[in-house]
């Protein structure tokens, strides 16, 4: 499924020197990147660092692009006051019952009908979710935005949820925008990473490569902290000392001096420059 406006070879998005102020505040600074057609990308980061905001502004900057988006917590998303079934008929005007019955079905849901005629509150977090999925399937998405979409579930559920996303993007063909903050999230999943900090892309490129080796000391730290199958279940969970910084405090130079372990003087004077290593781009003083 492709626009007709997405020409042959060029990106189905494609955002340029994104920057999003209010006020003297601004969460999201000189941001660039892409999503193919039918491609898998990821943003990571941590909670405040301008993954959210990002990805709302694409819905405003590329109107020709079917967009769509899955929230990280669907009891709070969803309309408490309408059942199901009637909030993805708002999302698609002219669907019966029957396909939207069909689309619940589509996301795994055992008893669609069900749903269908239920309040989100009669529902689990993950019953939600899957029926947000369908409302974003409705809309015939080229893009799919999925926010954080398995914080608020279990594990279990979390697992479920991923695999079809995955399993819907291959069946329909629409591109995937991953916003997590667990890079082992996007492993053998995604494609493409953009690695967020501060309101700016610290490091991008391919997944294998990035995971293999990172090179900003964020990314390296992120994937510390991603919990290892093997260990020990009394080991120490590795993270990063600190807190992101408020959008109207970024600090001088390199915004992650300040958390970073191997930072230098000049890290609090300078702006990093942009590097690249292959693929793989990345801005720090001394990631080479």
């Amino acid at each position: 499924m492709k626009s007709e406006k997405v020409e042959e070879g060029k990106p189905l998005i494609e955002v340029k020197g994104l920057r999003i102020a209010f006020g003297d505040a601004v969460p999201v600074r000189n941001i660039s990147f892409s999503v193919p057609p039918h491609g898998r990308v990821a943003i990571v980061g941590e909670s405040g660092c301008g993954k959210s905001l990002t990805a709302l502004s694409l819905f405003k900057d590329h109107p020709e692009v079917r967009i769509a988006y899955i929230f990280q917590n669907p009891m709070e998303s969803l309309n408490p006051v309408m059942k199901i079934g009637a909030q993805i008929h708002e999302t698609r005007k002219g669907l019966s019952r029957e396909e939207i019955v069909d689309l619940l079905r589509r996301t795994g849901l055992e008893d669609p009908e069900r749903v269908y005629g239920s309040y989100p509150c009669r529902l689990s977090g993950g019953q939600c979710q899957r029926a947000m999925i369908a409302m974003a399937l409705a809309a015939k998405p080229e893009l799919l935005v999925a926010d954080e979409p398995t914080t608020a579930l279990d594990v279990t559920t979390q697992r479920e949820v991923l695999e079809l996303i995955d399993s819907l993007a291959a069946e329909t063909g629409m591109a995937v925008l991953l916003i997590t903050h667990n890079l082992g999230l996007v492993a053998g999943r995604m494609d493409f990473v953009n690695v967020m900090y501060a309101g700016e892309i610290v490091e991008s490129g391919p997944v294998q490569e990035v995971l293999a080796h990172p090179r900003h000391p964020y990314t390296q730290g992120l994937l510390k902290a991603v919990p290892a199958l093997d260990a020990p279940m009394d080991a120490p969970l590795a993270d990063i000392p600190g807190t992101v910084p408020p959008p109207d405090a970024w600090p001088s130079g390199c915004a992650f001096h300040p958390r970073c372990p191997f930072a230098t003087d000049v890290c609090s004077r300078e702006a990093p420059p942009t590097k690249w290593c292959g693929e793989v781009r990345f801005a720090c003083h001394h990631g080479d």
